[in-house]
């Protein structure tokens, strides 16, 4: 039997952004999904610590923890024009970051693998500044926390939200102990993520990046996955995968312009854990990124629970699924992502 946890505290719903896109009602609909189709009784519960400052620091300078701290004292209603803070995000982001070190603690110790269900996200954040929803980087904390606490040393990150993460992949551009892998929606915001973005000195060749074309579905991204991750990360061969997932590629999404289903996102998971199963003794954690559209996000989630725990639950897509088909146009950006990959990698 799969034992897979879930990480979920209500302080999360704290984290006070009004009726801005990312706000408490995607948690309180993920967990309502997850009770009604009883996907929840099967899971394991994972409770939270908050982060300590040290760990937070081992990726964030000192001057930008203080100046969050800070400016949500002071009352502060935002980082910047998206970045909504309130006076209980600095703490609730210190337990975002801790849910997702809890969660990799557990499955060091008896799980099998994890999701932590936390807010805020945590991908745009870079070392000395928050931004795009995040204030601190999560999946990039809890890496750290596998390499310098649990002396593991390679880890892949796999960032399949809609929006690149510019936060994890700068944080890690130098770093050949951590393969940074994104797909994502070109152009959109942030507007990094290039082809050409593979890293820097020692780092070259462990940032893959695949940014993808307006319309991409569920045959595009497992195309991907085939061609480019798994042969990259079964070469790498990581001691501990994280996820950044953020559902935002949902077909149903607001703020994105993909075609990615709830089905979708499982068969993703399954390709994870089939590269977890032969690298790294099955050992994945999942963290909340983006996903804005509340059917479309809280079937993605249960899809994707429903992978890491075999729970055996038919998940039916709650909307009309748009036509999906293998364009020339990404066949072209693999081979451009594959040429360039070339001088690092067997692909």
């Amino acid at each position: 039997m799969v034992k897979t946890g879930i990480v979920y505290h209500e302080n999360y719903l704290k984290h006070d952004t009004g009726d801005h896109p990312e706000s408490n009602v995607r948690l309180i609909t993920i967990m309502g999904l997850l009770e009604e189709t009883g996907a929840l009784e099967r899971l394991i519960s994972v409770h939270p610590k908050k982060a300590t400052i040290d760990q937070v620091r081992y990726v964030h300078g000192i001057h930008y923890i203080e100046e969050l701290r800070s400016s949500c004292q002071k009352g502060v209603d935002r980082l910047d024009l998206d970045t909504i803070i309130s006076s209980d995000s600095y703490d609730v982001a210190l337990l975002a970051a801790g849910g997702v070190l809890s969660a990799v603690d557990m499955v060091i110790k008896s799980l099998d693998n994890a999701f932590a269900l936390i807010r805020p996200p945590g991908h745009h954040a870079e070392s000395d500044r928050g931004g795009g929803f995040c204030l601190f980087n999560n999946i990039a904390i809890a890496t750290r926390h596998v390499q310098l606490c649990l002396h593991l040393d390679n880890v892949l990150i796999i960032d399949w939200d809609v929006h690149h993460g510019n936060g994890t992949q700068n944080i890690f551009y130098d770093d050949p102990s951590v393969l940074y892998f994104s797909t994502h929606q070109s152009p959109l915001y942030p507007g990094t993520g290039s082809i050409e973005e593979v890293g820097f000195g020692d780092g070259k060749g462990f940032t893959v990046n695949v940014p993808l074309p307006v319309g991409t579905g569920d045959t595009g991204y497992f195309y991907v996955f085939n061609e480019v991750l798994a042969p990259i990360a079964t070469e790498f061969k990581p001691d501990f995968i994280l996820i950044s997932a953020g559902e935002d590629a949902h077909f149903a999404d607001p703020l994105g312009g993909m075609r990615l289903t709830a089905k979708g996102f499982g068969f993703l998971t399954n390709m994870v854990k089939m590269i977890a199963s032969h690298t790294c003794k099955g050992r994945i954690v999942a963290a909340l990124e983006g996903g804005y559209d509340l059917t479309g996000l809280s079937y993605s989630i249960l899809s994707i629970l429903n992978s890491l725990g075999d729970l055996g639950i038919d998940v039916k897509e709650p909307k009309k699924i748009p036509k999906d088909d293998l364009s020339d146009q990404l066949r072209n950006r693999v081979r451009e992502v594959k040429k360039v990959q070339a001088e690092y990698w067997d692909i």
